[in-house]
């Protein structure tokens, strides 16, 4: 091997797969930094992260649910759920009932300090999704509204398939 040849550079082949344009990254990245945006808002205020807020939310849309349904509802591992509401008990945000029909569970609600917060923090957040809203053109929010809902169907559909085939 010559001098020459061993200072250039390998030809690349063209990338079969680009990051920056591969949709479950873009979708990923703007979740992100749409989370993260959000969370100044209540993380400063509130003393809370992006678990205890997902939470505390559904909690306060639904009233009473147990750890297992928040998780389902806000698509978060049992462990985060079950983290979340340990710092919510502790603050007194969050109240636990034991389920007499099952006693492996329990039933969370807010306490009214919690209710307080939500009540507090609900009509922030709305306002924060509007003014996100906002930078898209008001004739293609209702294609984002069904690209959204298409996109998380479909990829629900496929996460059950996986499942029932026992993960692969």
């Amino acid at each position: 091997m010559t001098n020459e040849s061993a200072q250039k550079a390998p030809e690349r082949p063209e990338a079969a797969l680009k990051l920056e344009e591969f949709l479950p990254y873009r979708l990923n990245v703007c979740a992100n930094l749409v989370s993260q945006a959000l969370s100044r808002i209540y993380a400063d205020r509130y003393k809370i992260g992006v678990p205890e807020w997902r939470v505390l939310v559904t909690l306060g849309q639904f009233g009473m649910m147990t750890a297992k349904g928040i998780g389902g509802h806000s698509c978060m591992h049992k462990t985060k759920v079950s983290r979340a509401v340990a710092l919510l008990e502790r603050r007194k945000l969050v109240v636990r009932r034991a389920n007499r029909a099952d006693l492996r569970e329990a039933f969370l609600s807010l306490t009214p300090a919690g209710r307080d917060i939500y009540n507090e923090l609900a009509p922030i957040a709305l306002d924060f999704a509007q003014k996100l809203l906002e930078s898209v053109d008001a004739a293609d929010r209702a294609a984002l509204d069904r690209a959204l809902s298409k996109l998380t169907e479909r990829s629900s559909q496929i996460t059950d398939i996986a499942n029932s085939r026992g993960g692969r």
